[in-house]
């Protein structure tokens, strides 16, 4: 069963994606060369409860953290620590969901400590590229093999980086995880077909080298990439809707402005 969204719901996912998105801006300044994955989340967990929100992740299926910060080659779920020192370059991936008096909005950013390389610049890039990529085709009529196609096209047949098959988005709203599955390759006219009111999660996880992942670690969560190379990933919480997809996590609102709700 999917659940359509009303507007009053859609407004209340939105109101988290801010909170969110103001957490991702103070990380910006915040994430240097010297602090742990720990001082992160312990950071973010301070920012969502001072702004009246609960962080989603806490708690879930056992996970004792506000965040997932995954570094360099870990693809996702990186469970915070205080062995985990940030050092000059590193990727990190943070991940997060906030719950808003009941209405939830998920994302992950990327950021560089300190100075990115180009190899981790052009990871990102396309990383980001292949997000919204993916997005444009969250629209009325399409179909969730769509979504994937258009990304896996890019990232992996153009650029020759693997994009992740084990970890995909999803339905979001009234709970974290809601059908559909969104993978992030597929093909094109095949799946679910998308309707306005749906709520959806694009999330890929882009490797520089083959796609495959690791089992989980020693911690039960942490999963990185089987060949050691970098993986990186961004991530909107969107409602289709007839105007096209609408982005309620935007970081950047020039880049998004087509994408926004009016």
């Amino acid at each position: 069963m999917i659940a359509l969204k009303s507007a009053r719901e859609i407004a209340g996912m939105q109101a988290a994606g801010d909170i969110l998105v103001g957490l991702f801006h103070e990380l910006e300044t915040y994430i240097q060369p010297g602090i742990t994955t720990w001082d992160i989340d312990h950071f973010s967990y301070q920012y969502i409860v001072d702004h009246g929100a609960t962080p989603g992740e806490l708690n879930f299926e056992g996970y004792k953290y506000s965040t997932c910060v995954s570094v360099n080659d870990m693809i996702c779920h990186g469970c915070p620590s205080k062995d985990i020192l940030i050092k000059e370059g590193d990727l990190i991936k943070m991940d997060t969901v906030i719950d808003y008096d009941g209405y939830l909005s998920d994302a992950c950013h990327a950021f560089v400590a300190g100075q990115a390389s180009p190899e981790v610049q052009k990871l990102m890039d396309v990383t980001l590229k292949s997000l919204y990529l993916g997005i444009d085709q969250a629209v009325v009529g399409n179909r969730i093999g769509d979504i994937g196609a258009a990304i896996q096209e890019y990232a992996e047949n153009q650029m020759g980086y693997g994009v992740v098959r084990d970890y995909i988005g999803h339905g979001i709203g009234p709970t974290m995880h809601e059908d559909p599955d969104v993978p992030h390759v597929g093909r094109a006219g095949h799946g679910t077909r998308l309707k306005a009111g749906m709520t959806l999660t694009i999330e890929p996880m882009i490797n520089v080298g083959d796609w495959g992942c690791s089992d989980p670690a020693d911690d039960g969560w942490t999963i990185r990439t089987l060949d050691g190379s970098l993986s990186c990933q961004y991530e909107h919480t969107l409602v289709v809707t007839d105007d096209g997809p609408k982005i309620l996590t935007s970081f950047d609102h020039e880049l998004d402005a087509k994408y926004l709700l009016k």
